[in-house]
């Protein structure tokens, strides 16, 4: 069945492995939440489906299950309430080691026809899963549903579409004959096998419970390794949901369904058990700095991919777009309360201030307009609450009350109401203003809706500072404004080097904090903040190994 589940999904797979290729835009789920596509009945049902799980147990009917455990707490004030069975580490990893086998014989065919089949039973579930990240993570509606939904869903398709290519390139078997002049040649049979590495255990974030996860679930599920998910303690519901559907698939398909299970449990022991396992072969994480560098010096028997924390940047030397600039960077920094790993913080502008359309501004200038150009955004309830979203973490909420300590306010965060949700935590983004040399204030990530416009003192210096940044703490994106075509070049000169992905001049609807799938690629593996690209080859090809037998004819 798993053969037809691939034939039936073959036009798909050949579109995603094509975009792969061109790296032009495509997208096989759409984004917009509309009738027309997702059917006339889909949100509601969608709503339902999700108001049906509160309040109960999330049933998964996994091994070792010893309790159940829950405390989600929504930014937004709901109440979840929702349990999840807690199951012994120890018999997660022998039902993932008792399933491997019979997935790795299926063949990289038969696994991707059923998590490609997956993946369209999640994308009919977007509704659902939509309002479950909502809840949990604090993102504004239309944000849960694409990021949440079919954007994750795009980013594991295109996984699965990396490691087929990969595995596809090596032949399962040749003959191999080898001349000996007049005698009779050398011929040997050889097969060779695509064996996946052993467990692999993908660890959530509290912001992005899909989106950051679905490459390393499919990607491991894709190379023939069994996958435990543990996701973050706020945001179970969306990962519940994803694990639920891929065992239904596959249990489907005669397939053992501890192929994939939850992990979920109050404490960290528990995930630094499992990470540290001598059978967990690889682990994926996203999430703070300390945690992830205790992965990377721990967990010597494993493959780890982690996307840490980053100072990400945009360097301002001059436009002949000046308030469209403003707009698009007001943008940026309000879209969900600057909770995305992607977010700029550090804005730097030179001492002498930048050349534009509407005359040359100072520094000062710049940061007043940005700052009104960010209050004026956000001026409307309506706007700001779709678009801020809702504080996540507590800490997140403590940052930004700290922050007029940081450095110069130029623009106050303020707690906003929201009508439909009045326990929910929103805030407008604080913008402060530093000089380069106040690096104890900039130089380290703030999460959350804090940036800074940083005084450098010329262009050089500010492209300079924007690098060292990069190389020292990490960024995930960097951005330059200038219509001198010498500073653009010394600018992509400088990310060449310290390995970052730059947006040049973004003035429309495209932001620097977003980041499209089966075009763009995420990481690049070459700074602090990420160990490894999320759209390569190497970061599906290094999940398997292909091991030969031979013999003579």
């Amino acid at each position: 069945m798993s053969q037809s589940l691939f034939e039936k999904h073959r036009p798909l797979l050949d579109q995603a492995v094509q975009a792969l290729a061109t790296r032009s835009y495509w997208s096989p789920y759409s984004e917009q939440p509309s009738p027309k596509v997702y059917g006339e009945t889909a949100a509601e049902a969608g709503k339902q489906a999700f108001d049906a799980l509160l309040g109960k147990v999330f049933e998964l009917n996994q091994p070792g299950q010893t309790g159940v455990y829950g405390g989600e707490r929504s930014p937004y004030g709901v109440s979840l309430n929702v349990s999840y069975p807690v199951c012994d580490p120890q018999a997660l990893v022998d039902a993932a080691l008792a399933a491997m086998p019979a997935w790795g014989r299926l063949g990289a065919d038969g696994r991707t026809g059923i998590l490609m089949e997956a993946l369209e039973r999640l994308n009919k579930r977007s509704f659902e899963i939509s309002h479950a990240v909502m809840m949990t993570t604090g993102q504004g509606w239309m944000m849960a549903f694409q990021a949440g939904g079919p954007h994750a869903q795009d980013r594991g398709l295109e996984a699965v579409a990396a490691a087929w290519r990969e595995q596809a390139a090596i032949p399962r078997e040749v003959v191999w004959e080898k001349p000996q002049g007049k005698n009779a040649p050398l011929r040997m049979q050889k097969h060779f096998e695509v064996v996946g590495r052993g467990v692999a255990l993908v660890i959530g974030c509290g912001t992005f419970p899909t989106w950051n996860t679905y490459p390393g679930v499919f990607a491991s599920l894709a190379t023939g390794n069994p996958v435990i998910v543990k996701p973050h303690g706020n945001a179970i519901l969306p990962a519940a949901i994803t694990v639920a559907v891929i065992r239904q698939v596959l249990a489907e398909n005669g397939m053992d369904p501890n192929i994939i299970t939850l992990a979920v449990t109050p404490e960290r022991s528990a995930t630094q058990i499992l990470a540290t396992h001598a059978d967990v072969k690889s682990v994926d994480f996203t999430g703070s700095n300390h945690f992830g560098a205790w992965l990377m010096e721990n967990c010597k028997q494993a493959q780890v991919y982690a996307e840490l924390a980053g100072v990400n940047n945009v360097v301002i030397e001059s436009t002949d777009a000046y308030r469209a600039m403003l707009k698009n960077l007001a943008f940026t920094l309000s879209l969900y309360s600057g909770q995305m790993c992607t977010t700029t913080q550090a804005i730097i502008v030179p001492a002498g201030g930048i050349d534009t359309d509407e005359g040359h501004k100072s520094f000062d200038e710049v940061a007043a307009d940005l700052g009104t150009a960010i209050a004026d955004f956000v001026a409307d309830p309506k706007i700001a609450n779709a678009v801020l979203g809702a504080i996540q973490s507590e800490d997140t909420v403590r940052r930004i009350a700290e922050s007029p300590q940081y450095a110069d306010v130029v623009l106050p965060s303020r707690k906003l109401s929201n009508p439909e949700f009045p326990n929910a935590e929103v805030h407008t983004p604080t913008l402060l203003k530093c000089d380069a040399s106040d690096e104890k204030a900039y130089m380290e990530e703030r999460f959350g809706p804090i940036s800074f416009v940083v005084r450098a003192a010329d262009a050089k210096s500010a492209i300079a500072l924007s690098e060292r940044i990069v190389q020292d703490h990490g960024a995930l994106t960097a951005g330059i404004y200038s219509t001198r075509p010498e500073v653009l070049d010394a600018m992509v000169q400088a990310t060449w080097r310290s390995k970052v992905a730059l947006s040049i001049n973004l003035t429309s609807n495209i932001f620097v904090n977003q980041s499209a799938g089966f075009s763009d690629y995420h990481g690049t593996g070459g700074n602090p903040s990420a160990n490894a690209s999320y759209t390569d080859s190497a970061f599906v090809a290094n999940r398997f190994r292909v091991v030969q037998r031979r013999f003579h004819i």
